[in-house]
């Protein structure tokens, strides 16, 4: 008969050593617990979503689906980034923009492209990334799919990758369309995307400053100047969208990023951006509960060559908590019993649930962190004997 065995088991807290995660996971008793110390922003719609635990630590409106301006830039540069790693051309490539490409639409931002002078890859990321410049995106919307409308179909095709339920792109570049949305919670998802997949390029966001032309172009977000800890990533502004900013910021191994929708003023948009990273910075701890293939229990284990088998968490478990309420957290394990062998490395034996205020926290796979074979004929009926009278 099979049953389910739940353990209560004694969390360390040590300091946090470093971590690698790919994707958002909210915590929701995190975010309930802290709302009233949570700061309210004059913004539209805000995240603060923390990238070394993977948790949403405060959100406002984030799913509410918003003309993301030139923050379309940022799936701009995923896709090609993608591109680039795939080798279907290299950084040095040089490409003659075409006449669709330095069209000017409206007073949008450019780098001025020239049709009969050839430029770089390298260069017209750097006029998106930095310069936030239309042209370089068409240019390399065409580079990558041979027209703007196709590569838009690529970018609709990552972002439903990436579950960006909220979001359709129908350009490249961010001009208003009632077809092109997305929300600050897909933003902060692909912010993340970026970071952990293409850690190479993403050095580009924090560039001040980029000369192109003999043109010498700022980069619109402010904080790179204000705080160092920042290192980017992308600003967005259109008459119907208000001004806003993904911001992303490192202290020591720890690593937030912000995203704020919708403010009335490019000032605005720093100092609330601003306000949230140093709310994620300041109110929070991190904690490294288990490190990659560290055992978190030892589970009973019949018919094996080994009586236990080591279970874990097999990339390792970091979490954020408010400041002061470490206590609060608590874990159990969850396994089906009998466990019999044999049992695979990597193999799923249970549930790790961790709890926050008496309510629920978070869940993780527990996995056998070694294979166990089965023992011989004449030790698996002791057990099977053993078996009937422990029940």
């Amino acid at each position: 008969m099979k049953f389910t065995l739940t353990i209560l088991i004694a969390l360390a807290f040590p300091a946090l050593a470093g971590a690698n995660p790919v994707a958002a996971a909210k915590s929701p008793a995190l975010s309930e617990s802290t709302q009233g110390q949570s700061p309210k922003l004059s913004a539209r719609a805000y995240l603060l979503y923390d990238y070394t635990s993977k948790q949403i630590l405060l959100e406002h409106n984030s799913h509410e689906r918003i003309e993301p301006a030139s923050l379309t830039k940022l799936m701009t540069a995923y896709v090609t980034f993608a591109a680039l790693k795939q080798n279907k051309f290299t950084l040095s490539q040089t490409v003659v923009p075409s006449t669709y490409a330095i069209r000017s639409q409206r007073s949008e931002s450019r780098i001025y492209l020239d049709r009969n002078k050839p430029v770089t890859i390298a260069e017209l990321l750097r006029g998106l990334i930095v310069v936030s410049a239309n042209d370089a995106a068409r240019a390399l919307a065409e580079t990558v799919a041979d027209n703007e409308s196709s590569f838009t179909e690529l970018m609709n095709r990552e972002a439903q990758r990436l579950g960006m339920s909220d979001t359709h792109f129908v350009n490249a570049t961010g001009l208003p369309d009632p077809l092109h949305y997305s929300s600050a919670h897909d933003l902060a998802l692909l912010s993340a995307a970026i970071l952990n997949d293409f850690p190479e390029h993403y050095p580009l966001y924090s560039l001040r400053d980029y000369e192109y032309n003999q043109i010498k172009h700022y980069n619109r977000n402010r904080l790179l100047w204000l705080d160092q800890h920042v290192d980017g990533m992308k600003t967005g502004h259109t008459d119907s969208s208000g001004y806003s900013l993904v911001a992303t910021a490192k202290r020591n191994d720890h690593r937030m990023i912000s995203v704020v929708l919708g403010t009335s003023s490019e000032h605005l948009r720093s100092t609330e951006s601003q306000r949230l990273l140093n709310h994620g910075f300041q109110d929070f701890d991190i904690f490294h509960l288990y490190k990659k293939n560290q055992a978190v229990s030892n589970i009973r284990l019949w018919k094996g060559t080994e009586n236990t088998v080591r279970v874990g968490i097999r990339d390792g478990l970091t979490v954020t908590l408010p400041k002061g309420q470490r206590s609060l957290l608590k874990a159990t394990i969850e396994t089906r019993q009998p466990l019999l062998a044999p049992v695979s490395d990597g193999q799923q034996i249970g549930i790790l649930r961790l709890t926050f205020d008496d309510k629920p926290f978070s869940e993780f796979p527990l996995v056998a962190l070694e294979p166990v074979p089965l023992v011989n004929i004449f030790s698996r009926g002791i057990d099977s004997i053993r078996m009937i009278f422990s029940k």
